[in-house]
């Protein structure tokens, strides 16, 4: 059986209030009320409010369980939106829009409760390393040792050259 709660002309943008919904889609309904209790977001406040008001629909309307019900969709479409205007500079006027939204969402008791996955213990888990991966140090030595020889034999060049420039000056 599926129960809905609509709130229409929440003072809200469809735009930010879709990033709180997405997040309580599919949960049961206990653990969808701790995530929008612990989120410090307007949004959250007025997705609880319309949650709780579902899950009132669903006890005293249909007689259901709360620990049964699943949040099977959580949807905000937008709503009217209020014009207004801020003055500007030289007489003219800026638009200010108020965008207010509506929040529908839809609990079920047909889905089942899936538990949590368990965390596998980590003894059971060994990273396996190549032997190309062991020795990263190793490469990055050789390169610096091979650059500086190339520069010693034109700086023994350059210091005979100007040990023989000295030579002729005294």
């Amino acid at each position: 059986m599926q129960i809905r709660a609509i709130y229409r002309g929440a003072r809200i943008s469809a735009f930010k209030c879709r990033e709180v919904t997405r997040e309580i889609q599919g949960l049961p309904v206990a653990a969808a009320l701790d995530l929008l209790t612990f989120t410090a977001r307007k949004a959250a406040r007025l997705v609880e409010k319309t949650l709780k008001s579902a899950i009132a629909n669903a006890e005293n309307n249909n007689r259901l369980r709360a620990d049964k019900l699943v949040v099977q969709e959580a949807v905000v479409g937008e709503g009217p939106t209020f014009k207004r205007f801020q003055p500007k500079a030289r007489g003219s006027a800026g638009p200010i829009r108020k965008r207010t939204s509506h929040i529908r969402i839809i609990l079920t008791d047909e889905i089942e409760i899936k538990p949590k996955r368990q965390a596998k213990p980590a003894t059971s888990r060994k990273k396996s390393k190549s032997p190309a991966s062991k020795s990263p140090k190793s490469k990055a030595p050789k390169a610096v040792e091979s650059a500086p020889a190339a520069n010693t034999e034109s700086t023994a060049v350059e210091t005979s050259a100007a040990e023989e420039t000295t030579s002729t000056q005294e």
